[in-house]
């Protein structure tokens, strides 16, 4: 059984042994009641020692082993794993290589669960770009990591209330057009997400490649240019047919 938690057979074989036993056992008695060759059975026992499962003490001049009841174990194992988990939880493997591939997801929840993975690990700058009822999943981890010292700046479909210092909103004004909802995130200039509607199911890739996310992150500025442009002088514009029509291509 506690194979199944680390320990090897051997070490499996000699703590049951010894646990099976109410009185202290010496390394002899060990070897014949676990069927551990006695040329590993103090290597075996030190390890066990180690990890906590087997107490020793000296009587006379032998050298006796009891076993850590079940429990004791458990909870050591119980602890230990939490322990590790925290720090796993913490570990970041820095990529110190260009990933040039360009790698596509599907369904929605493994998008979002991307999305968050991604501005969580940022450590320079956040770009997004989304439909305010997307914006809003992420509207306090993006506040989170500007207060953090971040450069984050975003452009809401629809608006967006927020204490986000670089923030811009495209308000639909155009009649008869019809904005196809998508997701575009940049983060540290160098990963990027782009996710958008396709028959219905949301789609996505996620790149390194440097062409890709320079043209991607020019076409949010693009974006956000023609959202403050529209916001500024709308109805200006939107009186001269021509330019109404050019800003229906430009933006939807």
């Amino acid at each position: 059984m506690l194979q199944k938690f680390g320990f090897t057979q051997y070490e499996s074989q000699v703590y049951e042994a010894i646990m099976a036993r109410e009185e202290p056992l010496d390394a002899t008695t060990i070897v014949n009641y676990s069927n551990v060759p006695k040329a590993k059975i103090y290597e075996v026992l030190n390890r066990l020692i180690d990890k906590g499962a087997v107490l020793t003490t000296m009587h006379g001049k032998k050298k006796l082993y009891m076993a850590v009841d079940l429990q004791s174990i458990i909870l050591k194992l119980k602890t230990d794993f939490e322990k590790d988990l925290e720090e796993l939880k913490s570990y970041h493997i820095k990529r110190s290589f260009d990933d040039e591939h360009i790698w596509t997801l599907k369904d929605e929840s493994a998008i979002a669960s991307q999305i968050e993975q991604l501005m969580i690990e940022a450590e320079s700058s956040i770009i997004f770009l989304a439909w305010n009822e997307h914006m809003e999943k992420y509207k306090s981890l993006l506040e989170q990591k500007e207060a953090q010292g971040l450069h984050v700046e975003v452009l809401a479909v629809g608006g967006l209330q927020t204490t986000l210092a670089n923030r811009y909103s495209l308000i639909h004004t155009l009649e008869g057009n019809r904005l196809e909802p998508l997701q575009l995130l940049i983060v540290d200039e160098t990963y990027l997400l782009f996710a958008g509607m396709e028959h219905d199911a949301w789609k996505a890739i996620k790149t390194m490649s440097k062409p890709i996310v320079k043209a991607l992150t020019d076409y949010f500025y693009h974006d956000v240019a023609l959202a403050q442009i529209t916001k500024k002088y709308g109805e200006q514009l939107l009186q001269d047919e021509e330019i109404s029509k050019l800003l229906a291509r430009l933006i939807y």
